[in-house]
């Protein structure tokens, strides 16, 4: 059995239940031309808690299924619950520093997510932002590479990165976006209440997640190589982040 499959809830009754309770759901598969009955209370259910449901073949299902009856719907819970942004606030406060949020953007692989919880802990970050979609959740396997970080570094998963992004800055945060056509990191202050965006490796930072950042850092490099994993890239800026915040 595959790791990533273990986190998965089959059938119209565990799902509902699931939902119903405060267990934290990735997303939801349900089998296309089948939404009557009970899975139209998943749908409702998921609809009201906004988590992605995707409409799929009921071979997709049939591959997923661990062996029970999936009965047309299968959910794939998170191995933690989520954080809410008010929780990586309050911990910043509680700690009495200034805010220092770390925001994902598309990073699909989970290995880099859980090295990314693991440093940010170490670095003192107070929490993580990652979108619902185009993203990975929090499977086992983010959970294993967190090596334990995963149990004190809040996780929050949000609909829109921009409107995060927007929201925090009427909180006071301004911030600075990792980017290798950007000013060196050297030359930014990054002490205050701040987020740091990081994009995957392929793609990068988003142009409308880009578009609201305050400035664009970039990690000087002097090798034949031009780009970094996403998690030692995330690693490089948040401890220039911590150095900065050392000298002050």
């Amino acid at each position: 059995m595959s790791e990533e499959l273990n986190l998965i809830i089959e059938g119209r009754n565990a799902v509902i239940e699931a939902l119903k309770s405060d267990r934290s759901i990735d997303k939801i598969l349900i089998q296309k031309g089948n939404q009557e009955g009970s899975i139209n209370s998943v749908i409702k259910e998921a609809k009201k808690r906004k988590i992605v449901t995707t409409f799929v073949e009921k071979e997709k299902l049939d591959s997923v299924s661990e062996g029970t009856k999936h009965q047309g719907v299968i959910a794939y819970a998170a191995a933690y619950n989520y954080a809410t942004i008010e929780d990586v606030l309050l911990k910043a406060q509680e700690q009495e520093e200034d805010p220092f949020i770390i925001i994902l953007d598309s990073i699909m692989d989970p290995h880099n997510l859980g090295a990314i919880i693991r440093t940010a802990n170490i670095a003192g970050a107070h929490g993580i932002v990652i979108p619902k979609r185009r993203a990975v959740g929090l499977t086992a396997t983010v959970a294993k590479t967190s090596a334990g970080a995963i149990n004190y570094t809040p996780i929050v998963k949000v609909t829109n990165l921009s409107r995060t992004i927007e929201e925090l800055k009427e909180k006071g945060l301004w911030f600075v976006c990792g980017d290798m056509d950007g000013d060196s990191m050297y030359d930014i202050d990054l002490k205050g209440a701040i987020g740091l965006v990081v994009g995957s490796e392929g793609e990068g930072v988003s142009k409308n997640v880009k578009e609201k950042c305050d400035f664009v850092a970039s990690i000087p490099m002097s090798g034949e190589i031009n780009s970094l994993n996403a998690s030692v890239a995330t690693g490089v800026l948040a401890f220039e982040v911590v150095r900065q915040r050392l000298r002050k």
